[in-house]
């Protein structure tokens, strides 16, 4: 099924029912990248991989306006102080809306690969991106200016300007948290044992970096480490903190979500059992309730400070796609992999292209999937050998210019294991 048709069966299910199962908004017709909430707490503002956003309410439950614009994947979305909402994606370009409208009020343009972090500035008049194309934009809200930070020597992957609004904070896969001061002159550089997948800022002016070790650093406003909180063996793919500083969520590739109690600097809680991996967090103004969007393509409230689910059961639609190979250790390794791919091709698609019939093919060479160029230009063939060189190498090492995350499997054990396993559960399926 392609996009087209997902959205308009979408369509159909919200004329039929605006009211949508309680604690769930259901709509999207993929994994929902990112999310965010108006400052008064009563609207949500969702992207997702099926290049839709959807501008949620959340005192209804139901869908008030789908945004479509973008050719690729949302991956970044932001409410600005003025009520408006700005929506970016693979396809590079950041459209500005005001609600209501169905085509965007201006774009921005200037970054050459993916945008998958937005900041607004805390006086609103300036709007940050982080790009896969190594750089940062700063555009002004009233007139478009842009102003491109280059020095990152690999994608960046999170921005976020300091609580004072006097610098602004970017963190990438070269493992380079960088603090640039909007003044001018060149930025402060911190180097960090992990590749960087997300940042944010406490209104004490505290920052937050998740690694793709899984691991929750803290620094203060100059850079200085304080701490370190281990959430997962895997890489974070979500980081949000709550208005009053006080609870961190952190989203794991395989599915786990962790509170943190940032003064504690310990994990208050873990939401209960997901069911679908999770991309994206969002805490509310109430600084209780937690947004998480699924790759099932749902959004779902939860209670931050007990982990409980608010509303209907998160596994109600959704079952484990690895229930039937319980005790296979390859598929236990693959487990971090179901945030993006499936197994069969009679899946619906997820963010990356199934595995289906994965032995033998070209890379970027699976019909109906949008690769990146790079990857297209490529000479490799999946084997059980190049998958293994893959994990041990690391996607960024071995396929330069992929949008997968970075993860390397360090255990060579693990890494046959998992080949074994596609062998067994990719041969055959469509």
């Amino acid at each position: 099924m392609n996009w087209a048709s997902s959205l308009s069966i979408v369509a159909a299910v919200w004329a039929a029912a605006p009211a949508l199962a309680q604690g769930q908004l259901a709509g999207h017709g993929g994994p929902v990248r990112s999310i965010a909430i108006s400052s008064d707490g009563n609207t949500a503002l969702s992207g997702s991989f099926d290049t839709s956003a959807i501008r949620w309410s959340l005192r209804t439950e139901s869908a008030e306006q789908i945004l479509r614009f973008h050719s690729d994947q949302v991956t970044a979305v932001a409410f600005l102080k003025d009520g408006r909402m700005a929506t970016a994606g693979a396809d590079a370009r950041i459209a500005i809306w005001t609600p209501g409208r169905q085509q965007p009020d201006r774009l921005f343009e200037g970054h050459h690969a993916p945008i998958v972090s937005l900041a607004v500035s805390p006086d609103g008049a300036k709007l940050a991106s982080a790009s896969w194309d190594h750089t940062v934009g700063v555009w002004s809200l009233a007139d478009g200016a842009a102003r491109m930070l280059e020095g990152h020597t690999q994608n960046i992957n999170g921005v976020v300007f300091a609580a004072d609004g006097k610098s602004l904070i970017s963190v990438g896969y070269d493992h380079e948290l960088r603090i640039w001061p909007m003044a001018g002159g060149a930025p402060d550089v911190v180097l960090l044992p992990s590749p960087l997948v997300a940042a944010t800022v406490a209104p004490d002016g505290e920052i937050i970096t998740a690694g793709a070790d899984g691991a929750i650093r803290f620094l203060t406003s100059d850079g200085k480490e304080t701490g370190e909180v281990s959430v997962a063996p895997m890489p974070i793919v979500a980081l949000a903190i709550s208005t009053d500083g006080t609870l961190i969520a952190a989203a794991a590739i395989g599915g786990s979500v962790s509170i943190i109690d940032r003064r504690a600097r310990s994990i208050a809680s873990t939401l209960a059992a997901q069911g679908a991996p999770v991309w994206s967090v969002a805490f509310l103004p109430d600084n209780a309730t937690l947004l998480t969007g699924g790759a099932d393509g749902r959004i779902r409230r939860w209670n931050a400070r007990t982990g409980d689910p608010i509303g209907s059961s998160p596994l109600a639609t959704q079952g484990d796609p690895l229930a039937a190979y319980a005790g296979d250790r390859g598929a236990e390794v693959f487990r971090a992999c179901v945030a993006c791919h499936t197994l069969s091709g009679k899946e619906p698609q997820r963010a990356g292209p199934t595995l289906d019939g994965l032995y033998g093919r070209r890379i970027a060479s699976l019909p109906g999937y949008r690769f990146s160029d790079a990857l297209t230009k490529m000479d490799i063939v999946w084997t059980p050998e190049s998958v293994e060189k893959l994990f041990e190498l690391g996607p960024n090492a071995y396929t330069p210019g992929t949008k997968m995350p970075e993860q390397r499997i360090g255990s060579p054990e693990d890494r046959r294991a998992l080949t074994d396993f596609l062998g067994r559960a990719t041969a055959g399926r469509r």
